[in-house]
């Protein structure tokens, strides 16, 4: 590679397999390569395949990519191969980063990867265009306080008659520095009762001098009081060879195979289709 710049690739979910053609081309050819190891991860048997074929991959963490002074200093001289599981323009953190490498005159090119959010729908069977806002289900940090706003995107979005995906945390700390710990299916049970526990505690104080936060109370007494028996779809290791679909209960995540990557689906209402499909996930 001749030019100097930094290059955002896309990895897909996982294995080299799943990777395009001319991302690896591009990561092969580039003076350095880097690995944003906080958004999502790769095994590490998978990382150590992708090394023997492109090169030395050095890991890097959160602060380096919200704060890449040293990464667009590199890029404005050599060739920066920046690798980001799935697609590299998922995060809202890379898309500033995007943002940072123009404002310093550094070239900056993406090549697209295979999104999550482009696997979970057609591989569980429901409708894409029946989905509503996205959330990412977090740890309860230091003194147990845990954020409410997961339950309430998907109490709203049901309340609307749309599905909700919901990503698992990967870092209990919330810091994005390392020691990551991707939350486990048992965890996500937890993290979903514990929100529904605080918002019963607050929902009563919570304005409803609006049909919009009317509406939203409304959502969250009706999640909050199904919670245990409420429906999900787990989505395991999506798109490598240990791809695992479950649909279940809230109350059964405690008892569910661990993984290496999950995420959730929150069905709302089913159409005739979308019901017969998930049944297909009932079973172990």
């Amino acid at each position: 590679m001749d030019s100097n710049g930094l290059f955002l690739i896309g990895m897909g979910p996982g294995g080299i397999s799943n990777m395009t053609e001319g991302a690896i081309t591009v990561a092969k050819a580039a003076d350095h390569r880097r690995y944003e190891a906080y958004t999502a991860l790769w095994s590490e048997e998978d990382l150590s395949q992708l090394e023997g074929k492109i090169g030395p991959i050095e890991r890097i963490m959160r602060p380096e990519v919200e704060k890449p002074v040293e990464l667009l200093e590199l890029a404005s001289s050599s060739s920066v191969a920046l690798l980001v599981v799935g697609d590299p323009l998922q995060a809202t953190t890379h898309v500033d980063l995007q943002l940072q490498a123009a404002e310093a005159g550094v070239p900056c090119s993406v090549i697209h990867g295979i999104s999550i959010t482009g696997i979970v729908t057609g591989a569980i069977g429901l409708s894409n265009y029946k989905f509503g806002r996205q959330t990412t289900l977090t740890y309860p940090y230091d003194g147990g306080w845990i954020a409410t706003s997961p339950l309430e995107v998907i109490g709203m979005n049901r309340a609307q008659g749309l599905h909700t995906l919901a990503f698992l945390d990967l870092d209990p700390t919330g810091a994005g520095v390392g020691d990551q710990r991707p939350m486990q299916p048992k965890d996500a049970a937890r993290s979903l009762l514990s929100m529904a526990e605080k918002l019963r505690e607050y929902s009563e104080e919570m304005p409803a001098d609006t049909i919009f936060n009317q509406m939203k109370i409304d959502s969250i007494k009706k999640i909050c009081l199904e919670i245990s028996s409420l429906m999900v779809v787990l989505c395991s290791d999506m798109g490598t060879p240990n791809q695992a679909i479950r649909y279940l209960s809230v109350s059964e995540l405690d008892n569910a195979a661990k993984g290496g990557l999950h995420c959730l689906v929150i069905p709302a209402e089913l159409g005739e289709v979308e019901s017969e499909a998930l049944q297909r996930w009932t079973k172990e």
